[in-house]
């Protein structure tokens, strides 16, 4: 399907018909409202349906068997009054046509993901989502337009009017209370990329007795994982007696939000007993256009995030609130995303991190990217034979039930955005790691519609990226700065296959290593994905005591590893 785009002709925003539907089909006209007139608008046009008024439909599209529909269109120079179509021919996701939906009653809504213009400093121009605050979520971006939902007969041959009238608001800041501070800072490495101010920030969470140990200087351990709006998980008043139970579909849990509340009182209780260690534990936030993280390491479309983390935030918020400040201090963990930037910045900064907890990485190995070789497959959504080929799968349960497809998830992104713009996993992973190409974005690893590898590509990604590819290499070099700090966890029925590199990544390290790594790495049978090394509880409550899970190694580390004269007292209190 041949890219639709869009110019403004006549006072109107006229969508561009590459092709003509094969089956008649309803034409959609959305219109924006003259209240919202201002500064010509581009970005993604989403036409969102649904059979059910169970939430909004801006709420219905994910991976599930029970998604509803999106598709969507770029737009530029959308003003006030302007009107585009969509007439049947638009890429959608789950059924890939609109002229495929069988005539009824539906629910349907429109929203404009709002991009912005940036100029690179690799002279590129580039046109990207913001984030806004919200951990970079096109449904609830602030700024972003969209309809209120209305339900229609769609039918063959019948018009269809939407009215974009609606603004997201902004989002209140977060409020620091007596142990957990918000921080932000401009960064000059990422500004300079992006041609425009960029700021960094932190949730951090603070020993107890600091504002009484004004002496004291602490070990820092950062907390790595996906756009914390603040510092989850802490709470310091007992669990809400009235709160309504809910229940959580992934664990099969009735009041799964009281036991959540019950393990964020347990751990303020631990945090400020005796016998806890008193360490600062901050929380990255680095939400960017593409994604609500950056991964935490240098990119060519993404910029200096490694650099940018690890050589001015960190260096900031131990100046702010006295942190050690030397790397012999520093620990990283944290789980899935957070488990690949653990390690990865363990890798790539190997002085400044005295060990990394990483559990459930994202692909450690690009030999299994999830499901795909993809240095060894030629295509990403199928396994093909002589005579017929079968779809890759993309999630699964601990049983092996199968719940999306590789090729739907990625299918849902290509209707959420083009050129990498749909904020969504598959997506994050080729802007990270990619070259930048021509246009100022991300190369694709593989065509997003057919599914075809890239092999040029893929040796890009092996070389700056497959993490187990780079120790392998650089293991002369590397291995005695990392002997000791690589811990690595996974369930052996990951959700995402994220296991199956984990292995690949075991055999190298306990079988070729010189010096030996002197870590560990574990599985959890049958465990699903964000195991975290915890052999005595289940998940559902293992997932909620990262922040205390390696406290003890963290320790032990401190003790044998700390050079002579190091600080080991100010903060032992």
């Amino acid at each position: 399907m041949k890219h639709l785009s869009a110019f403004v002709a006549a006072g109107y925003l006229v969508a561009m018909v590459a092709c003509t539907p094969q089956k008649p089909t309803t034409t959609y006209t959305i219109t924006l409202a003259d209240s919202l007139a201002g500064t010509p608008l581009d970005g993604r046009l989403l036409l969102l349906i649904s059979s059910n008024d169970a939430a909004e439909p801006r709420f219905q599209v994910s991976d599930d068997p029970g998604t509803q529909l999106v598709y969507g269109m770029d737009v530029e120079g959308y003003t006030a009054g302007g009107q585009v179509q969509f007439t049947g021919n638009e890429f959608g996701y789950p059924l890939e046509h609109l002229y495929d939906l069988p005539e009824g009653d539906y629910y349907v809504q429109a929203l404009l993901h709002v991009y912005e213009t940036f100029h690179l400093a690799t002279g590129h121009t580039v046109k990207l989502p913001m984030d806004n605050g919200e951990g970079q979520h096109w449904n609830t971006s602030p700024g972003n337009l969209y309809s209120k939902p209305v339900q229609v007969h769609i039918a063959p041959g019948r018009d269809i009017e939407i009215e974009l009238t609606e603004v997201i608001p902004p989002i209140e800041p977060p409020k620091d209370t007596k142990y957990i501070k918000h921080v932000k800072m401009k960064s000059e490495r990422l500004s300079k990329f992006w041609g425009r101010d960029m700021y960094l920030g932190a949730n951090v969470l603070l020993p107890e007795g600091f504002a009484d140990h004004p002496e004291a200087r602490y070990p820092l351990i950062v907390f790595h994982g996906h756009f914390p709006y603040t510092f989850g998980g802490f709470r310091t008043e007992p669990p809400d007696e009235d709160l309504e139970p809910d229940y959580s579909a992934r664990f099969n849990l009735h009041g799964y939000n009281k036991i959540q509340q019950q393990e964020a009182y347990a751990f303020y209780q631990k945090w400020i007993a005796r016998d806890f260690p008193r360490v600062i534990i901050l929380q990255v936030q680095h939400a960017n256009p593409y994604y609500d993280d950056s991964y935490a390491v240098n990119s060519a479309n993404l910029g200096p995030y490694g650099d940018a983390i690890t050589y001015e935030l960190i260096p900031f918020v131990e100046e702010k609130f006295r942190g050690i400040g030397e790397g012999w201090a520093r620990f990283t963990y944290g789980g899935s995303t957070g488990g690949w930037e653990a390690l990865a910045v363990q890798v790539m900064y190997p002085k400044e991190y005295n060990g990394c907890f990483a559990a459930c990485p994202d692909p450690i190995d690009f030999r299994a990217y999830t499901v795909v070789n993809i240095y060894a497959d030629d295509n990403a959504y199928y396994v093909q034979g002589d005579h017929r080929k079968v779809l890759r799968p993309g999630m699964r349960n601990y049983l092996g039930h199968i719940k999306t497809t590789l090729k739907d998830m990625n299918y849902r992104e290509l209707a959420l955005g083009t050129k990498s713009r749909s904020g969504q996993q598959w997506d994050i992973w080729e802007a990270v790691y990619s070259p930048q190409g021509d246009d100022g974005y991300p190369v694709r690893i593989w065509d997003k519609k057919t599914g075809e590898i890239n092999h040029e590509v893929a040796k890009y990604w092996q070389e700056n990226y497959d993490l187990r590819h780079i120790l392998e290499r650089d293991w002369d070099k590397l291995g005695p700065d990392l002997q000791g700090k690589i811990h690595i966890y996974c369930g052996e029925m990951d959700n995402y296959y994220l296991n199956n590199a984990v292995y690949l990544m075991e055999d190298f390290l306990e079988s070729t290593t010189d010096p030996y790594y002197d870590g560990e790495v574990d599985y959890g049978a049958r465990d699903e994905h964000c195991w975290n090394g915890d052999h005595n509880n289940p998940n559902a409550i293992s997932r909620l005591r990262y922040n205390t899970m390696y406290m003890n190694k963290i320790m032990k580390r401190i003790a044998a590893s700390a050079p002579a004269g190091a600080d080991l007292t100010s903060w032992r209190y």
